[in-house]
Protein backbone atom coordinates (compact mmCIF):
# COMPACT_ATOMS: atom_id res chain seq x y z
CA UNK A 1 0.00 0.00 0.00
CA UNK A 2 2.46 2.68 1.21
CA UNK A 3 6.03 1.54 0.52
CA UNK A 4 7.71 4.78 1.59
CA UNK A 5 6.38 7.13 4.28
CA UNK A 6 7.77 10.62 4.85
CA UNK A 7 7.92 11.79 8.45
CA UNK A 8 8.88 15.47 8.82
CA UNK A 9 10.15 16.26 12.31
CA UNK A 10 10.92 19.47 14.18
CA UNK A 11 12.06 18.19 17.58
CA UNK A 12 8.83 19.12 19.38
CA UNK A 13 6.88 16.85 21.72
CA UNK A 14 4.04 16.54 19.22
CA UNK A 15 6.60 15.58 16.58
CA UNK A 16 7.65 12.74 18.89
CA UNK A 17 4.02 11.55 19.01
CA UNK A 18 4.00 11.48 15.21
CA UNK A 19 7.13 9.31 15.28
CA UNK A 20 5.34 6.71 17.42
CA UNK A 21 2.33 6.60 15.09
CA UNK A 22 4.49 6.52 11.96
CA UNK A 23 6.55 3.65 13.38
CA UNK A 24 3.39 1.64 14.13
CA UNK A 25 2.05 2.23 10.63
CA UNK A 26 5.41 1.50 8.98
CA UNK A 27 5.78 -1.79 10.87
CA UNK A 28 2.22 -2.85 10.06
CA UNK A 29 2.66 -2.12 6.35
CA UNK A 30 6.27 -3.30 6.04
CA UNK A 31 7.19 0.14 4.68
CA UNK A 32 10.32 2.24 4.82
CA UNK A 33 10.26 5.43 6.91
CA UNK A 34 11.97 8.56 5.58
CA UNK A 35 12.76 10.97 8.41
CA UNK A 36 13.00 14.53 7.14
CA UNK A 37 14.07 17.87 8.59
CA UNK A 38 14.02 21.28 6.89
CA UNK A 39 16.99 23.23 8.27
CA UNK A 40 16.24 26.98 8.50
CA UNK A 41 17.98 28.91 5.74
CA UNK A 42 19.53 31.51 8.07
CA UNK A 43 22.92 29.84 7.67
CA UNK A 44 23.04 31.11 4.11
CA UNK A 45 21.59 34.59 4.46
CA UNK A 46 23.91 37.50 3.91
CA UNK A 47 25.33 39.08 7.06
CA UNK A 48 23.52 42.02 8.62
CA UNK A 49 24.74 45.40 7.40
CA UNK A 50 24.10 47.44 10.55
CA UNK A 51 27.13 48.24 12.68
CA UNK A 52 27.24 46.74 16.11
CA UNK A 53 24.83 43.93 15.22
CA UNK A 54 26.53 40.55 15.22
CA UNK A 55 25.10 37.09 14.85
CA UNK A 56 27.01 34.76 17.19
CA UNK A 57 28.71 31.73 15.62
CA UNK A 58 27.65 32.81 12.12
CA UNK A 59 29.51 30.80 9.46
CA UNK A 60 31.93 32.92 7.45
CA UNK A 61 31.67 31.01 4.17
CA UNK A 62 29.56 28.47 2.30
CA UNK A 63 31.60 25.49 3.49
CA UNK A 64 31.18 26.51 7.14
CA UNK A 65 27.48 27.13 6.53
CA UNK A 66 27.06 23.71 4.90
CA UNK A 67 28.79 22.00 7.83
CA UNK A 68 26.72 23.94 10.38
CA UNK A 69 23.52 23.01 8.54
CA UNK A 70 24.53 19.35 8.41
CA UNK A 71 25.38 19.37 12.13
CA UNK A 72 22.01 20.89 13.02
CA UNK A 73 20.16 18.35 10.86
CA UNK A 74 22.02 15.41 12.38
CA UNK A 75 21.34 16.77 15.88
CA UNK A 76 17.61 17.03 15.09
CA UNK A 77 17.35 13.65 13.34
CA UNK A 78 19.46 11.56 15.75
CA UNK A 79 16.88 11.08 18.55
CA UNK A 80 14.19 10.16 16.02
CA UNK A 81 16.50 7.65 14.34
CA UNK A 82 17.27 6.04 17.71
CA UNK A 83 13.54 5.66 18.44
CA UNK A 84 12.88 4.17 15.03
CA UNK A 85 15.87 1.81 15.18
CA UNK A 86 14.72 0.49 18.57
CA UNK A 87 11.38 -0.38 16.93
CA UNK A 88 13.17 -2.27 14.15
CA UNK A 89 11.84 -0.19 11.25
CA UNK A 90 13.79 0.49 8.06
CA UNK A 91 14.70 4.19 8.12
CA UNK A 92 16.35 6.73 5.88
CA UNK A 93 17.44 10.23 6.96
CA UNK A 94 17.08 13.27 4.72
CA UNK A 95 17.32 17.02 5.18
CA UNK A 96 17.35 20.18 3.16
CA UNK A 97 17.68 23.88 3.85
CA UNK A 98 14.53 25.94 3.57
CA UNK A 99 12.69 28.81 5.20
CA UNK A 100 9.44 27.36 3.91
CA UNK A 101 9.04 24.01 5.68
CA UNK A 102 5.75 23.08 4.04
CA UNK A 103 7.22 23.48 0.56
CA UNK A 104 10.31 21.50 1.56
CA UNK A 105 8.13 18.71 2.97
CA UNK A 106 6.07 18.42 -0.21
CA UNK A 107 9.18 18.49 -2.40
CA UNK A 108 10.87 15.85 -0.21
CA UNK A 109 7.87 13.55 -0.48
CA UNK A 110 8.07 13.79 -4.26
CA UNK A 111 11.87 13.55 -4.45
CA UNK A 112 12.09 10.47 -2.21
CA UNK A 113 9.03 8.83 -3.83
CA UNK A 114 6.95 8.72 -0.65
CA UNK A 115 3.29 7.77 -1.02
CA UNK A 116 2.23 9.12 2.40
CA UNK A 117 3.25 12.01 4.65
CA UNK A 118 2.76 11.52 8.40
CA UNK A 119 3.11 14.70 10.39
CA UNK A 120 2.17 16.29 13.66
CA UNK A 121 -0.20 19.15 14.21
CA UNK A 122 0.36 21.60 17.03
CA UNK A 123 -3.34 22.38 16.99
CA UNK A 124 -3.15 26.17 16.81
CA UNK A 125 -6.65 27.52 16.69
CA UNK A 126 -8.34 30.87 16.73
CA UNK A 127 -6.43 34.04 15.98
CA UNK A 128 -2.98 32.51 16.44
CA UNK A 129 -3.83 29.74 13.98
CA UNK A 130 -5.06 32.23 11.41
CA UNK A 131 -2.21 34.71 11.84
CA UNK A 132 0.66 32.27 12.20
CA UNK A 133 -0.68 29.59 9.94
CA UNK A 134 0.29 26.00 10.32
CA UNK A 135 2.88 24.11 8.35
CA UNK A 136 0.64 21.05 8.64
CA UNK A 137 -2.31 23.00 7.28
CA UNK A 138 -0.19 24.28 4.40
CA UNK A 139 0.94 20.75 3.55
CA UNK A 140 -2.68 19.57 3.66
CA UNK A 141 -3.72 22.41 1.38
CA UNK A 142 -0.95 22.11 -1.20
CA UNK A 143 0.04 18.43 -1.25
CA UNK A 144 -1.28 15.96 -3.79
CA UNK A 145 0.22 13.17 -1.68
CA UNK A 146 -2.00 11.81 1.13
CA UNK A 147 -1.28 13.26 4.58
CA UNK A 148 -1.95 11.59 7.93
CA UNK A 149 -2.11 14.16 10.74
CA UNK A 150 -1.21 13.13 14.30
CA UNK A 151 -2.49 15.17 17.25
Amino acid sequence: MYKRILLPIDGSQISNAAIKEAVKLTKELGSKLVLFYAVPDYYYQSPPRREGFLVPNRPRNDEQARKAMETEAKKMLAPAVRNVNVAGVAVEQQFTRSNSPYEAIIEAAKKFKCELIVMASHGQRGVSGVLLGSETQKVLTHSTIPVLVVR
